[in-house]
């Protein structure tokens, strides 16, 4: 399998990334482990949480994701073939990005994590009180002690990733390798009109959340009709309107046309766009799982391509 590189980092990955937000939510710990075994068995690497993951749940007050990929990586050992990704700034009592939220917060994570390093790490959301010299000068001094490889930008305007990029630039700071912004076939403007372009200009990489709207691109749902019971019904609804219908269809004919499954045409089509490293994609049964693997192989024509950015256009 081909991997990709992270902006400039020296750090490739996979076309598609774990995303970890399911783990001590919809995932339980022993079915946690059962989908990382199968997602590196299978040659991928890249892990995405959050130390903010899974607060909402009941009972819960964040870091159970990164607790459970912590003790799978203990358990697996082979810390080096598998390239964590975290964030800080949403976890209530580590919330913002002043720098002393963000060396706690990083200490936190790594003893959650079990590991001395983490290999990309995010500002989760912008936070427009700090400065950004101050959040920059924080994520320079954990990357110079080793305790992270390279930090990224989730949630920001194209033009706070400039302004950051310049002031990296500037003062002689790490800057911001990677964006971690939504973006799928529904949700695709926002991203392609000024961030896209701006990671191709400054060559940083990209892993976009929400690749598969909710599940709406899995074609589970066929219409509104379908949201009976299901337990993301009020987020799916927004999608079901003359546009979104269109790019199902469009998707179920390029899959029927290709052998393969809409989530993986959409998987692919993101992994066809340029800039995009790769798109995060969760799953709570192997089998659903093994459906989104089978994207990284799909490749889809210039025509299949072309009629998906018609419907969704």
């Amino acid at each position: 399998m081909q991997r990709r590189k992270l902006g400039g980092t020296d750090i490739a990955i996979a076309p598609l990334v774990f995303g970890g937000n399911v783990f001590g939510w919809t995932a339980d710990e022993a079915t946690s482990y059962a989908l990382l075994d199968r997602f590196t068995e299978r040659g991928f690497n890249a892990i995405d949480t959050a130390d903010m993951y899974s607060a909402w749940v009941p009972g819960n007050s964040g870091g159970e994701s990164e607790t459970i990929i912590g003790k799978w990586l203990k358990r697996r050992g082979r810390r080096d073939d598998v390239v964590l990704i975290t964030k800080v700034g949403l976890l209530e009592r580590r919330k913002g990005l002043r720098a002393e939220n963000i060396l706690a917060a990083a200490e936190d994570s790594l003893r959650r994590l079990q590991t001395d390093h983490i290999d990309v790490y995010f500002a989760h959301t912008d936070d427009e009180s700090v400065p950004l010299e101050e959040t920059l000068t924080a994520f320079d001094r954990l990357v110079e002690s080793g305790k992270v490889r390279a930090v990224g930008a989730s949630n920001y305007s194209a033009a706070r990733v400039r302004e950051a990029l310049d002031i990296s630039a500037q003062k002689g700071l790490v800057r911001y390798e990677v964006l971690q912004p939504e973006y799928n076939l529904y949700d695709r403007h926002a991203f392609e009109r000024e961030l896209a372009p701006l990671a191709v200009e400054r060559g940083l990489g990209v892993i976009c959340y929400f690749a598969l709207a909710n599940g709406f691109l899995t074609g589970k749902y066929r219409g509104v009709e379908d949201l009976a019971g299901a337990s993301r019904a009020d987020l799916l609804r927004k999608y079901f309107d003359e546009r979104g219908l269109r790019i199902l269809a469009a998707l179920r004919e390029v899959a029927d046309s290709l052998s393969a499954t809409p989530a993986q045409v959409a998987l692919a089509w993101l992994m066809a766009k340029p800039g995009v490293t790769a798109p995060i994609a969760s799953a709570t049964k192997l089998e659903q799982l093994d459906d989104l693997l089978g994207a990284a192989a799909l490749r889809l024509p210039d025509e299949a391509i072309a009629r998906l950015d018609r419907a969704s256009a």
